[in-house]
């Protein structure tokens, strides 16, 4: 069983991610001007760099759009991978592979609700934080131990980056500063 978990990761070239209950507790502040704030945590945009500095694709679908995901995505460098707005989430997700030319075992998604099941029950390797719903975590492969917006992102990132004997390169790359471009220029050689 563990050589079988050990080569899905292998083959997973894209993290996908829902946004809310995900990169979030799925918490979200209302004013009475209707600004919109939510909590989002340092650990897992820490965890989105690594996987970036070493070239490893990333996407945000989230069914529904929010001006805070839009200023936190501009921050981790996802803004033109951000899919936002969507209840029928499947749209992006074939967006995202003509985009990027994956197979369905190649790409990981990481979900919360019962609106993350379709792309879930149709990649490779679907994920569940802690929290999540009973029919995700069914429909999952792996729940994480921490829950959305505490770090269940960055505990999946370091999982495919050991996984794919990565994870020191990316490491050693942040030290260096070396940014996606000047990765992904070497990797694609």
């Amino acid at each position: 069983m563990r050589s079988e978990l050990e080569r899905a990761i292998r083959k997973i070239k894209i993290i996908l991610a829902d946004m809310d209950g995900v990169f979030t507790d799925g918490t979200i502040y209302k004013g009475n001007d209707g600004m919109e704030l939510k909590r989002f945590s340092v650990l897992d945009s820490a965890g989105v760099a690594l996987a970036r500095v070493v070239g490893m694709k990333m996407a945000i679908i989230s069914g529904r759009h929010s001006p805070a995901t839009d200023a936190r995505v501009r921050e981790m460098g996802l803004e033109n991978e951000c899919y936002q707005g969507g209840l029928n989430k499947m749209d992006a997700y074939r967006e995202l592979k003509h985009k990027h030319h994956f197979k369905d075992d190649e790409a990981v998604f990481i979900g919360d609700d019962i609106i993350d099941l379709p792309i879930m029950e149709t990649v490779g390797f679907p994920i569940a934080v802690a929290n999540a719903h009973p029919l995700v975590k069914q429909a999952a492969r792996l729940t994480t131990e921490a829950r959305g917006g505490e770090g269940a992102v960055r505990e999946v990132i370091e999982l495919i980056l050991r996984g794919q004997e990565i994870y020191e390169s990316a490491l050693l790359n942040l030290r260096q500063g070396i940014t996606e471009k000047r990765v992904k220029s070497t990797r694609d050689s």
